[in-house]
């Protein structure tokens, strides 16, 4: 890196390429600076993860800022008192994620020479267990629905139905859905394959389901684009609705979920993850295993598979209403 950014009179925070240095780490030098932008440029590659983390941080820093604290100021008691703060305005799952960002910063800055210990390491978050997802999820014959109540003459439906119908048929998660090429869905022998980019770089194939191989196949028809192997598979809409070259945001993807679930009549609770925990239901109440599941939706434990599985819920309800009284 060439030169490193300079605090702004009365500001802050000062500007870098990829986001904001916060007062806190851009007052202890240079060297603090430099492993600063590093941390968030070359040490995390996921842009969501990223954004995550940029924010926990930030947030962390105007905190001690508040409080008067500096870079040398801070200790193992400090970082607890804030995580308990922390934890009476949000839930969790959110303490842990901003302790884990801000615990792993600190150890980047100790490797870095630029603080002897990490303030953060003895600290411990909150307890959180979770035995069953809270993603909404819908029955078959709900997805079926909402598939089927899609306007398909138009070039807007052909792309929502092939997206939400992909993500049931694939379990796949709708920023490695969106962030697919027109080369990503591809012919191998006698089947097409939908190739996913997943977090950390990674790529997860998958067989396509003749569901979503008749759906992406319309849709590369109507959308003309199946030459351009190299150009984003799922495009925005400009304002006549028609395809952009530009790749489809999470924001848009998720703004056409509720419209499609409202149009449908179905629950408003809805969003892109449900329709991976519905294709991972859908697949273990016919038999699939959890196993085979978990290799489908490439998740690293088969407990993170399981909390997608609600097929015990009917079960449950079944019991429970053999309550007579």
């Amino acid at each position: 890196m060439s030169h490193l950014p300079m605090i702004r009179p009365g500001g802050q925070v000062t500007q870098f390429d990829n986001g904001l240095i916060p007062l806190l780490f851009a007052r202890a030098g240079t060297q603090s600076q430099r492993r600063f932008i590093e941390f968030f440029t070359a040490n995390i590659r996921n842009p969501n993860t990223r954004a995550a983390y940029h924010r926990a941080v930030c947030r962390f820093a105007d905190w001690c800022e508040t409080h008067g604290l500096t870079l040398e100021r801070l200790s193992p008691v400090v970082v607890a008192a804030y995580v308990e703060e922390l934890g009476t305005v949000l839930d969790a799952p959110s303490v842990k994620q901003h302790l884990a960002a801000i615990r792993m910063l600190f150890d980047y800055l100790v490797i870095g020479q630029v603080m002897p210990v990490n303030p953060a390491a003895a600290v411990r978050g909150p307890k959180h267990v979770v035995k069953r997802g809270k993603t909404p999820v819908l029955a078959p014959d709900q997805a079926r629905t909402l598939l089927d109540s899609i306007d398909v003459t138009t070039i807007a439906g052909l792309r929502d139905r092939a997206i939400i119908g992909a993500m049931v048929f694939s379990f796949a998660r709708v920023s490695a859905l969106i962030g697919m090429n027109v080369e990503d869905y591809y012919p191998d022998g006698k089947r097409w394959w939908i190739r996913l980019h997943e977090k950390g770089g990674k790529f997860h194939e998958v067989p396509a389901h003749h569901n979503a191989e008749e759906y992406l196949d319309e849709y590369l028809a109507a959308a003309g684009i199946g030459d351009d192997r190299k150009t984003p598979l799922f495009r925005s809409l400009n304002r006549r609705r028609e395809l952009t070259e530009r790749q489809l945001s999470r924001r848009e993807a998720l703004a056409m979920i509720k419209r499609r679930v409202r149009d449908a009549g179905l629950p408003d609770r809805v969003c892109c993850h449900t329709f991976r925990a519905t294709g991972i239901t859908a697949y273990l109440l016919n038999g699939g295993t959890l196993e085979h599941a978990q290799r489908i939706a490439a998740h690293e434990s088969p407990r993170t598979t399981k909390l997608y599985d609600r097929t015990s819920d009917e079960i449950t309800l079944d019991e429970i209403e053999r309550i007579l009284i």
